[in-house]
Order: structure tokens, then C-alpha cells, then sequence
């Protein structure tokens, strides 16, 4: 009898993890989400300014649905499209992440690059996220400077550890940004210094958001700093959240909007749109893109 129960207690907890990863691999993963923030960060009286967060797509060629949704966010009218960063994950992605991006390259738009803009996806033990010290794995060259000239050649900023000025919504908008830092492509020397007290705002860039980038945006003046990178977490437990972040940041800010400890500036994370090709499974954290309706203080 004891066997007996056993085996059933067996049988249920396969039927039940079959159960759990089927969801997560064929429904969570594909239920792409339009998260809404308020993010008071203008001077009184300011007008709102519609920013439009779209972070890790991940995209590969055969990813119609997603590529239809993305194109649909032209709907919600932002004044300035923001991307930061891998937006590829196989060598023929480029006209994936075109068909996605185009409904929205007439609008003023600035990007940073992650990891996997440059090097293609490999295979990795799920476990190895929970190490700090694991080895970074290159994959197959991906076509970033296809994928560079694409944005650029539509007005898009490059802020890959660059610094610019530009005009939204009728407002002056001071970008500051930093390449891939989880690869050690950041060069943010090559940018500090005070923000600029004659704009509207002040919006940092980065990938992967290390608080060694984050501070110093935070310390120079930057009212909003985004990333993605993380994915939420990607699977998540319901009363506990993220399980890890794959950076410095505490998996409390894993995703969504959070004051910065210690200073003014607000973090918007992504948990992007995207999965790994080898771990094409999301659990509580749904696929999502942002709009950030930046509101006076």
C-alpha cells in the first residue's frame, strides 16, 4: 500500500512539473505585456513625456507573433523610443528586428547594444546563473553593424559610451549610455561628468544594469536610468520573485521601476521580450515592453 502511494505521489509530481514547463515554454513565454509607469522626474507644470522601453527581443527568425507585436506599440504614440540592447539571437535576425522595430523608427529613438547584438547564443547549464564567477561564452558573430547602421540610419542615437542631446515631444532630453558592461565593453570615463542643467531631462542608457554604472549616472545628475538584461529573472516564484539577476543588482529591482538608493534618479529594469533560444521557458514574468510616462516631480 505504502508503494503504492508512493508511486502516485511520484506520478503526480512528474505530471505536475510536465505540466509547469509546458506552460511556461508554450503560454508565458508568448504572452507579451505593455507595462504602464508614471515616473516623476519633470519640473512643475511640465507637460508629460511618453517614453517607450523596449529591451531584450532576443529575435529569431521564424518569431512572427512577436514581431507582429512589437510593430503594434507604434499604436501607443510614444514621443521617444528607447532599446537597450539584444535584440538578436541567430546571425539572420537582422530582418526579424527590422519588420518589429520599422513602424517605430519615424519616431525619435536612442539604443544601447548587450551582449548578444555581438555574439550569438550557446548552450548554458541553468544552474551556472546562480554562480558569480562563471566564464562568459562566445557564440557565433552576430551582425552588429548591420543591425548599428539600421538604427542610425533611421536618426536613432547610438549611445554605446556616448553621450548626445536630442529633441522629443517638443522637449530637450540629455542621453548618456555605456556598451554592454556585462562584457566589459563600458567605457563610462569617456562620458562622465554633471548633466546639463538646461534640459528638459536626463536619461542614462546601459545593458546590463551593474550599480557600478548606475551610481555614477545616478551621482552625475541622470534623472532616469534604464536597462534590461536581466529578464525578471525569467522564472520567478510568486511571493519571492526573481530567483537571480545575472548582474549586481539585487533581484528585489530584477524588473520594473525603483527609486535608486541614495539619490534622485528613478531605474525603469526591463524584463524584456525575450528568452535564450536553449531555455525558451518564462515562469511569473511574463514577456513585456514599457511605457514610462515621465510626470513633474
Amino acid at each position: 500500500m505504502r508503494s503504492k502511494t508512493i508511486l502516485r505521489l511520484a506520478a503526480g509530481t512528474v505530471a505536475a512539473g510536465a505540466a509547469t514547463f509546458a506552460y511556461a515554454s508554450l503560454v508565458e513565454r508568448n504572452m507579451f505585456t505593455l507595462r504602464r509607469f508614471d515616473v516623476p522626474v519633470l519640473a512643475p507644470d511640465a507637460e508629460p513625456l511618453r517614453i517607450l522601453h523596449i529591451s531584450d527581443l532576443h529575435m529569431t527568425p521564424d518569431q512572427h507573433r512577436k514581431q507582429r507585436w512589437v510593430a503594434e506599440l507604434a499604436g501607443t504614440d510614444p514621443d521617444l523610443v528607447i532599446v537597450t540592447g539584444d535584440n538578436m539571437a541567430h546571425v539572420d535576425s537582422v530582418p526579424g528586428v527590422v519588420r518589429a522595430l520599422t513602424p517605430l523608427l519615424d519616431r525619435p529613438g536612442a539604443f544601447v547594444f548587450g551582449s548578444n547584438d555581438y555574439r550569438g547564443p550557446v548552450f548554458k547549464n541553468p544552474l551556472g546563473y546562480f554562480s558569480k564567477r562563471k566564464p562568459y561564452v562566445q557564440g557565433a558573430v552576430l551582425p552588429a553593424e548591420e543591425l548599428r547602421d539600421m538604427f542610425t540610419g533611421s536618426g536613432w542615437a547610438d549611445l554605446n559610451n556616448a553621450r548626445t542631446t536630442i529633441k522629443a515631444g517638443g522637449r530637450t532630453i540629455e542621453l548618456v549610455g555605456v556598451d554592454d558592461p556585462h562584457i566589459d565593453r563600458d567605457d563610462y570615463d569617456a562620458v562622465a561628468g554633471p548633466a546639463a542643467a538646461d534640459v528638459d531631462v536626463r536619461i542614462g542608457l546601459t545593458h546590463s544594469p551593474e550599480p557600478r554604472i548606475l551610481d555614477r549616472m545616478a551621482d552625475d545628475g541622470f534623472d532616469l536610468l534604464l536597462a534590461g538584461h536581466t529578464h525578471g529573472g525569467q522564472v520567478a516564484l510568486p511571493f519571492y520573485g526573481a530567483l537571480v539577476t545575472n548582474c549586481g543588482l539585487d533581484r528585489s529591482m530584477a524588473k520594473g521601476l525603483h527609486r535608486w538608493p541614495y539619490s534622485e534618479a528613478y531605474l525603469h529594469v526591463s524584463a524584456g521580450l525575450g528568452t535564450h533560444p536553449t531555455a525558451p521557458i518564462r515562469f511569473a514574468c511574463p514577456p513585456e515592453a514599457s511605457i514610462l510616462t515621465l510626470i513633474p516631480r
